[in-house]
């Protein structure tokens, strides 16, 4: 078997994939029918679903415009899903160039993509690291090859955790700030546990996928525990810092009113001390 004949068995378009499904609800067009027949049907027993993943991504490009302007330089992009618009590198070297960026999937499809990743401006640097985010040492190992870490990481773990078990997931954040320098960054977020959430898992599993687990509040938070958090702390994504949502081309989610109703995921930037 060819190395192309391998790749193409390893990217199914006869199963719906995560990073594919997320790319139909964000309006993008790197998805098979497979993939949008099953968007449709967890938008359909939860309608919030496109306005999570589109809210996710504004929060990304608040959070890493955020650290940028307050100094951090390097950035460890796990579960980067594939490429859109105003991702990582090019948020942050738009206000730092000399911005170093890893980004981290192990889905074949992203690979494919990853061209789009690896542009950067000329003073800083971007990576692609194929590897399964629980594989904490060798991600951090190849990451090593392209960051300092000496120097402060924001290390992005989004929409990502729910495909691990919630101690699980709580392990595998602590492991990567356990290998990160004091001054270093975690941007988090997932969604939380309500029944209509439940209804929208419990429709994706319909789709033969991995399950994608939703959370309860502190299954989040303890991810963060003995970091410091960023003001406003643990929030809905929508609502972390909406005020600088100035460069955001993502408005569909926007709240027009104070009393609109928040998304159901929710997240946080916090420091290492």
């Amino acid at each position: 078997m060819s190395v192309d004949d391998e790749f193409r068995r390893r990217i199914r378009s006869d199963v719906p994939h995560s990073a594919r499904v997320w790319n139909a609800w964000l309006g993008g067009k790197d998805h098979y029918p497979v993939d949008r027949e099953l968007a449709e049907a967890v938008s359909a027993a939860y309608p919030q679903m496109v306005d999570i993943a589109r809210a996710s991504r504004a929060f990304q490009i608040r959070a890493v415009r955020h650290l940028a302007s307050a100094g951090v330089r390097q950035f460890l992009d796990v579960g980067t899903g594939l490429p859109v618009a105003n991702s990582t590198h090019e948020v942050a070297q738009s206000i730092a160039p000399e911005s170093r960026i890893v980004y981290v999937d192990n889905d074949p499809i992203v690979l494919a993509h990853a061209e789009a990743l690896l542009t950067s401006a000329s003073e800083g640097s971007t990576a692609y690291v194929e590897a399964d985010l629980s594989d904490v040492d060798a991600v951090v190992d190849e990451a090593a090859r392209t960051l300092d870490l000496s120097e402060p990481v924001a290390v992005l773990l989004l929409s990502t955790l729910g495909h691990l078990a919630p101690a699980d997931g709580i392990d595998v954040v602590r492991r990567y700030l356990d290998r990160m320098p004091s001054g270093s960054y975690l941007v988090l977020c997932d969604t939380v546990k309500t029944p209509q959430t439940l209804a929208a898992q419990e429709a994706y599993a319909s789709g033969d996928n991995p399950p994608y687990l939703v959370r309860e509040p502190e299954e989040i938070t303890g991810c963060a525990e003995g970091l410091e958090l960023v003001e406003p702390g643990f929030v809905p994504i929508d609502r972390w810092r909406p005020e600088e949502d100035d460069a955001v081309p993502i408005d569909r989610w926007r709240p027009e009113e104070d009393d609109a109703v928040p998304v159901d995921q929710w997240g946080l930037v916090a420091r290492k001390p």
